[in-house]
């Protein structure tokens, strides 16, 4: 299965060399592209000093954007898998296989951490209402929707490149919803993750006390938008 391990970066020259190296370590048959996403520091740079294709984005436009343009890319250059891994580290590049196997039978596959619950107050409630919600939509039993850790086949591919939400949480609880509503089969397998090794978390005190609220709208833009994208 020839695999594009897509790394989305913003600002995270401090990281996304070491990330580069260690895929290519794991999976040194794959294509490991990284989209630059209008960072200001030397993203770029690093990653292309390893070999990386780089793609450069003008601006910063989110993970969903340029995570799109991955698609886009993919589509183009035919691949038949995409794996999308994050640039701070936190993803362990050998759960990828893993990822990759589990396209044998569908056409997405999340990668779950053990821990997805191991967060408190109104992020742990929106997870656990978001996996309930999601497990129920796509049919298959879901404990961890918003990891970014994540492979697509040829027929996600072509969704993806087509039409891939940007807005909050579009990236992750969205673009399972559009999946699952295009007919294709959601699944999802254990990984290991580990604590970012550079930059600084999304979010902070004031996005934990929103999240809940945030996390239920993006489930009623997810569900009217994908019914509508899947006909």
């Amino acid at each position: 299965m020839r695999t594009l391990v897509a790394i989305p970066a913003f600002n995270e020259a401090r990281t996304v060399a070491d990330v580069v190296r260690e895929v290519r370590e794991y999976r040194p048959d794959d294509t490991i592209l990284v989209i630059d996403d209008g960072s200001h520091d030397a993203t770029a740079q690093q990653a292309a000093a390893q070999d990386a294709r780089v793609v450069h984005l003008p601006f910063n436009v989110g993970v969903g954007a340029a995570m799109r343009t991955a698609f886009l890319y993919a589509q183009r250059k035919g691949f038949d898998a995409v794996v999308q891994v994050d640039a701070d580290g936190q993803h362990d590049p050998a759960g990828i296989k893993a990822l990759v196997e589990g396209l044998r039978s569908a056409s997405v596959v999340v990668g779950a951490r053990g821990d997805s619950l191991s967060a408190r107050g109104p992020r742990r409630w929106a997870m656990v209402i978001l996996a309930r919600a999601l497990s129920r939509i796509v049919g298959v039993p879901l404990t961890d929707v918003t990891s970014g850790f994540r492979a697509a086949d040829r027929q996600a591919i072509a969704l993806y490149a087509r039409d891939y939400p940007t807005e909050y949480l579009g990236d992750t609880v969205e673009s399972l919803v559009m999946a699952s509503r295009a007919g294709l089969r959601v699944a999802q397998v254990d990984v290991e993750m580990r604590p970012r090794q550079g930059g600084k978390a999304s979010q902070g005190p004031f996005m934990s006390a929103v999240y809940l609220a945030r996390a239920a709208l993006a489930l009623v833009v997810a569900l009217s938008r994908s019914r509508r994208v899947g006909r």
